[in-house]
């Protein structure tokens, strides 16, 4: 019991931090839209695969936990625990300029808990989305310069609670309720850089946003033979409502010849509108799997988002709908190898498209992506197991064209994952 205890503080004090550190995680001009950049319920596992999600069950000896299709869970007959970390590489182009950035954070903290052969509970915390973004651009107002600053930093976070179960012999259900919470702060400043006696202004939003979504999938399976297995499934998201609670803030400031700011001069207004309503949209994901089960595996999700139906009284944002593309493999030489490390390790593959809800310039903002990674298993005993996954993504967001931004990027995501026998009363100790 002493070591439950000890992963249940170290659990207590991941998530502390990882509330505390939700600031500026991305450099992404783009996540100024909608609620950000939205990271999708995915593991490292998972991300290496492309990020397919809809039909993965089991996809090699260890249990897994996939909380982007919750149906998953009833294949959970060990206690699993896993932990990530994330880090982002990105290079920002537009015309001539060029600009690189590097962030990194927790990425995830889930459990899955069995209730019984058939069924298990799961419940974690992860990132739902990321808003981070710093940028300049100069103008004139009449005959005097002035330097237009944006600056964005916060993000969504989420913490679920699910439950899956199987219905007869190739059925399984399941749901997640989902608490989201985080602030997103956007400001926007005048600087005046040539004339140091000029007062510059700074405008800032900030949304403290809080509720309740949910989120559902189900899962088909069937031997199509003796060896090799089809999974089918679907996962969705409701059409929720959450609680959002606008400040606006206005300050004036003086900046010297070496662009440093001094303190808020005045604040010409500070107000706290009353609490309104944000409406996220239906999410879908439908996919296949088709597998040999702890051998290799292949399959392909299409997903879709309504975000035209998004609304923010606080945020006037207008939103295009999403759709996307996964396909991914894994596999693995040789799970019972014994003399020969490299055969038990799961090698992955995958591709990614989306067509992101944000339009610019009657420009569509496409993603896409080519994943990669290896799922390492570690030393473990007889009734314990662990694994390290590392994934990896390489990708452009955005074009050149339009006057718009380019953004390459390099995703890298490390997990950690552990099964074990808990919560259960032995005869013997």
């Amino acid at each position: 019991m002493i070591k439950y205890l000890k992963y249940i503080f170290f659990l207590t004090a991941a998530a502390g931090h990882f509330t505390a550190s939700a600031q500026s995680t991305i450099s992404s001009p783009y996540s100024s839209y909608g609620l950000g950049n939205i990271n999708g319920a995915f593991l490292p596992q998972n991300r290496a695969m492309g990020g397919i999600s809809a039909g993965l069950r089991k996809p090699d000896s260890y249990f897994n936990i996939n909380p982007a299709n919750p149906a998953s869970y009833s294949t959970l007959y060990l206690t699993s625990f896993d932990i990530g970390l994330s880090g982002n590489l990105v290079n920002l182009a537009r015309g001539s300029q060029n600009e690189n950035g590097f962030n990194a954070s927790l990425s995830h903290i889930l459990f899955g808990v069995p209730v019984s052969r058939k069924s298990a509970l799961s419940f974690g915390l992860m990132p739902y989305s990321q808003l981070g973004y710093d940028f300049k651009e100069a103008g004139k107002i009449d005959t005097t310069d002035v330097n237009y600053l944006y600056h964005g930093e916060g993000g969504l976070s989420k913490a679920y609670l699910g439950y899956g179960f199987q219905i007869g012999r190739n059925v399984s259900l399941g749901f997640n309720v989902n608490y989201l919470f985080g602030k997103l702060s956007k400001s926007r400043s005048a600087e005046f850089p040539f004339e140091t006696s000029s007062l510059s202004s700074r405008i800032e939003n900030s949304n403290s946003v809080g509720g309740l979504s949910y989120d559902y999938g189900i899962q088909y399976f069937a031997n199509i033979s003796e060896k090799t297995r089809l999974v089918i499934g679907y996962s969705g998201s409701a059409s929720s409502k959450l609680n959002v609670t606008p400040l606006t803030l206005f300050t004036r400031y003086k900046v010297d010849q070496n662009g440093n700011e001094s303190i808020a001069l005045d604040s010409l207004f500070s107000e706290e509108s009353s609490k309104v309503k944000l409406k996220l949209p239906l999410m879908h994901t439908a996919g296949f799997v088709f597998e040999r089960p702890g051998k290799w595996l292949v399959g392909a999700d299409v997903s879709y988002g309504k975000w035209s139906s998004y609304r923010n009284p606080a945020d006037k944002a207008s939103l295009e709908d999403s759709y996307g593309v996964s396909i991914g493999t894994q596999i693995t030489p040789d799970v019972t190898a014994v003399s020969n490390y490299l055969k038990l390790i799961d090698y992955r593959l995958g591709f990614n498209y989306n067509k992101t809800y944000i339009n610019i310039n009657n420009t569509d903002v496409k993603e896409m992506s080519i994943t990669a990674g290896f799922g390492f298993p570690l030393p473990s005993t007889r009734s314990t197991f662990y694994k390290l996954n590392l994934g990896a993504e390489f990708g452009q967001r955005g074009t050149l064209e339009n006057n718009l931004i380019r953004e390459r990027f390099v995703n890298v995501y490390l997990g950690f994952t552990l099964n074990d026998k808990w919560f259960q009363k032995y005869k013997f100790d």
